[in-house]
Formats: C-alpha cells, structure tokens, sequence
C-alpha cells in the first residue's frame, strides 16, 4: 500500500507553541504529545450511529486496531486511533484529515450528484457536505483541513461511454478546489479497484490496488452497497502504498 502523509502549515493562524523542529501548533489546538484515544470495540457497535454513518466495526489483526468498514454511499469521522477502511472500483473515497486538531473521516460516494429529491451519501455533493459538517461537529476547522483522494477507476471496458470514474474524480477535485481544502495526495482513475486504509488520528492512508477476477462482481457490490468484506475476497494481488 501506498503512504499519503504530509503536513500543513497555517500562516498568521495567531499565537502558538512548538511541535517539532520549526513547525507550531496554534494556540486552542489540543497537545500533539497527546496520544490519540482508543474506543473499545464494544464502545465503537454500542454508539448509536446518524443514518448513512458506518455501522460495521471488526478488529484488524493485521494493524492491530479497530476498524470501521464505509460501504457505499456511508461514511465515517473519528479522532481514535483506529481504521477506516473502504474498497472502491468507479466510486470515490475523499479522506479529509485536521492536523491540528488531529480529526479524519472518510466517505465512499458513488455518483457526483443525482436526483435533486434524492438526498444520499451515494451521490458526491451531498457525501462531501455530510462529511465536512461531521468533521466540524467533532471539532475540525475548515481552514486546517487537507484532502487524500482514492478510487475513480474504470474497472470494466464497457463502462467507457459512461465516464463514471473520470467524472467522479472530475467531481471531487472541483469541490475541494472550490471549498479551499488543499489536495496532498492523491492515487485515482487507472483501471484497477482498490483498498483503501484510512488512519484517523495520524491522517495517513494505505492503498492496495486489487487484481481482480471478477470486475463484474465489483460494480455491482457498489451499485448494491455491497460488503466491502465480499469484495476484497472476489480480490487477489496489487502492492501496497503508503499515503
């Protein structure tokens, strides 16, 4: 997987305190030698959940955190240490992370805009617009956010006339543009699905793209807002990069 990690840097932000070498952290944020908090799983299946929020929550042997699963059309905000985790073939994953305050979420969209009656997390305008806001519940400032974006593939050749993975990316890259949140990084388009792990408090990210057997399979688990789980399993290869 790849590692998207980079930092972000707030001119005239007012008074603030060192954090390491010649970065600050402004005055208000909390202390970076702060370790993040750690729900129990037990905790993270009680709490009661906003619709279109994930719901599924599993222990990663692997990383050896919890870990939340966005299916699409979901998404998911925490300061724990812990995992997000999503598999996209056309859709997108907008990752949006608060260094300061050290917040991230991430959602999995599978349109850029649909039925103006039809208000869901599927459709991109109203993914990004759910997550920001949930970001800034929790804390979050708007002018200390940065974006990681993933997915946008067109994992089947029939699917060219439609442009959904080029017009999902075409989406997102003009509403972060568009709401000022800067993109650090970024691995979409290509043809190949991937896994994508998102790390709330550190606001890195892990991507495997995904040899797939079965494109067909893929497609419909998220026209169906399939398990993630059944997806990676009809899955096989790729290598792993760290954002």
């Amino acid at each position: 997987m790849r590692n998207l990690s980079s930092s972000l840097d707030l001119p005239g932000a007012g008074a603030a305190r060192p954090l390491r070498g010649n970065s600050f952290v402004p005055q208000g944020y909390p202390d970076p030698a702060m370790p993040a908090p750690v729900s129990s799983l037990e905790q993270l299946k009680r709490q009661p959940r906003q619709p279109g929020e994930a719901s599924f929550f599993y222990y990663d042997p692997h990383f050896q955190l919890n870990s939340a699963k966005v299916l699409p059309g979901e998404y998911f905000v925490s300061r724990d240490e812990m995992a997000i985790v999503t598999v996209l073939g056309s859709c997108i994953a907008a990752c949006l992370w608060d260094r300061f305050m050290r917040i991230g979420g991430m959602n999995h969209f599978m349109l850029p805009d649909g039925d103006s009656s039809d208000v869901s997390g599927r459709y991109g305008s109203y993914a990004m617009e759910l997550l920001i806001n949930e970001m800034l519940k929790l804390g979050a400032r708007r002018e200390s956010m940065q974006a990681k974006i993933f997915g946008g593939a067109q994992v089947m050749a029939n699917f060219t006339t439609m442009n959904v993975g080029e017009r999902n990316t075409s989406f997102v890259t003009e509403y972060l543009q568009t709401e000022r949140i800067p993109i650090v990084s970024e691995d979409v388009l290509d043809i190949y699905p991937r896994k994508v792990v998102f790390f709330p408090s550190t606001g890195k990210a892990m991507v495997k793209r995904l040899a797939h057997a079965h494109p067909e399979a893929l497609v419909q688990q998220e026209i169906s807002r399939g398990s993630a789980a059944a997806v990676a399993r009809n899955t096989a290869g790729g290598s792993v990069d760290l954002f």
